[in-house]
């Protein structure tokens, strides 16, 4: 096959000053053999320089001092842009610490920028983001450091609507990961748990005359059938055979249950979870507390709801559905292209058991950013009294918009999971009352959000329902503002809540208590 290569010769490829985008979700397909080769010429030539990095999500491997980001924090990239920084974690000390230029796009904004170069576009047009922070008028809050001074948004109208002109870049490398190639180099991603935006790099990158370069983990001597050919041959220059890759990163074995083997809902299914889990090695710690947050939200799923899992408490949520019986009435999803199954969360986020759909990210962002969801169930960072919501920001630490924008902006009800509290919260939930024992040190409730991830304003253009679910009470997003509609059972109105708050909350006439 012409267009095999040793790691060497593909990462050789690559010449001072491209672009390069890298196809990823976090540990999902992601192409860490071909970073890290390309770390190691960098640092055994000095060669290449002046890289640009782009890349839909993260593809690091949440560790320091990791070649799978060596090459962008050690002088070989000027800049990246990104959607979600979660495992990168030495690209963002570097962008914090001003080495590099940082900039964050809403993941989905990234998905479509790199499906609209393919077909020629320059600029990507789209209401994501508008009266958020990335938004001109806000003050360009995706530009992540003083170096940073691109400007990569730009406001704009089409058909008397407004929104935001997205700047395309022009590609000249892609770093892509998948399963098999055949020797006429046709590209299958059969054994993978997502194809993210595979195929839109490949075509966006060709276009150009940039160059595909493609990891595998072998190569077989019969055709693959046109119907799982990811990636054509023709679309292709390199392809490396790593015979050690991993299914996700930084994850021993191989589980068919995650790239498209249909599981039978109930034990089975959990059975899987538990597998998978200690394969993955992380599951993020949580407390009866998150999980009051966690049922009291499930309440607001209906059968038949298709329904985004987000990451952190929000997967907790689909560890209720899952423990009640409700998966088979309900269509859980997220943004890396799955509907159906048990999404995992944590390191695992991206993943999903048992399937029963699985597509390109930007089609799954087509049907979100459409309003086809449901439901939505999301993290939250701070919460002001009108109802904004920053879900993306801290101070000191770097994480990224990801999908959040995308999918909150047009989701028809959108329901936060968060804690009153953090940084030092203890209190217990027996099942039906909540005590609350230690406040955290750290507010979310604040008189204004740093950062705006969901906006009020276009949350009542677009006539969206809103609940804020801790775990002592709820609120919904009322005409002025925020109302207290639910207290749980075991707390003090005004010595947990209202005294706790920095501003004036509406009490609605008919408080309830929580039910979980």
């Amino acid at each position: 096959m012409s267009k095999l290569m040793t790691m060497e010769q593909a990462v050789g490829l690559v010449k001072d000053g491209d672009t390069i985008w890298v196809n990823a979700f976090g540990g999902c397909a992601s192409p860490v053999d071909l970073n890290r080769a390309l770390t190691r010429r960098f640092r055994e030539t000095g060669s290449p320089r002046h890289l640009s990095v782009y890349s839909a999500f993260s593809f690091g491997d949440w560790t320091h001092g990791s070649e799978t980001e060596g090459y962008i924090c050690e002088g070989a990239v000027d800049r990246v842009v990104i959607g979600h920084f979660s495992s990168l974690v030495d690209t963002c000390q570097a962008i914090m610490d001003n080495k590099i230029e940082g900039y964050n796009l809403p993941g989905g904004v990234l998905s479509h920028m790199i499906r609209a170069s393919a077909r020629g576009e320059k600029y990507l047009f789209s209401k994501t983001g508008l009266n958020l922070f990335v938004d001109p008028a806000l003050g360009s809050q995706y530009r992540l450091n003083e170096k940073s001074t691109q400007e990569l948004v730009v406001p704009a109208e089409r058909y008397g609507e407004k929104g935001l002109l997205y700047r395309i870049p022009s590609v000249d490398i892609a770093f892509i990961k998948a399963s098999f190639a055949d020797d006429w180099g046709n590209i299958s991603f059969q054994n993978e748990v997502a194809s993210i935006d595979a195929l839109s790099v490949a075509q966006a990158t060709h276009r150009v005359g940039g160059k595909v370069i493609v990891q595998v983990l072998r190569t077989e001597s019969k055709h693959i059938p046109p119907r799982m050919v990811n990636i054509p041959a023709a679309l292709v220059d390199a392809i490396v055979v790593c015979p050690v890759q991993q299914q996700l990163t930084n994850m021993k074995g191989y589980f068919d249950f995650i790239c498209g083997q249909y599981v039978p809902r109930g034990a089975i299914l959990k059975a899987c979870r538990e597998e998978i889990r200690g394969a993955i090695g992380s599951v993020n710690s949580r407390s009866s507390l998150h999980t009051a947050i966690a049922r009291r939200a499930m309440r607001e799923l209906r059968p038949g709801n298709i329904v985004n899992i987000g990451i952190g408490i929000p997967e907790l949520v689909a560890e209720a559905v899952l423990d009640s019986g409700m998966l088979e009435q309900v269509h859980l999803s997220v943004e890396s292209g799955h509907t159906g199954g048990f999404p995992l969360g944590a390191q695992g986020f991206g993943v999903v058991i048992g399937p029963d759909s699985m597509m390109d990210m930007a089609r799954q962002f087509d049907f979100y950013e459409g309003g086809g969801l449901d439901l939505c169930c999301v993290g939250a960072l701070q919460i002001d009294g009108h109802g904004n919501v920053n879900g993306h920001y801290t101070k000191g630490k770097l994480s990224g918009i990801g999908g959040f924008a995308n999918i909150t902006q047009t989701t028809k009800r959108v329901v936060f999971c968060l804690t009153f509290t953090s940084h030092g919260l203890e209190g217990t939930f027996d099942g039906e009352k909540v005590t609350i024992t230690r406040e955290g040190s750290i507010q979310k409730f604040v008189p204004e959000v740093t950062s705006l991830s969901f906006s009020v304003k276009n949350a009542r253009e677009n006539g969206q329902e809103v609940l804020y679910v801790t775990e002592r009470c709820v609120f919904t997003l009322g005409p002025d503002g925020l109302v207290l509609s639910e207290i749980a059972p075991g707390v003090d109105l005004q010595k947990d809540i209202l005294d706790r708050l920095p501003f004036a909350v509406k009490v609605a006439k008919d408080l309830k208590p929580m039910t979980f």
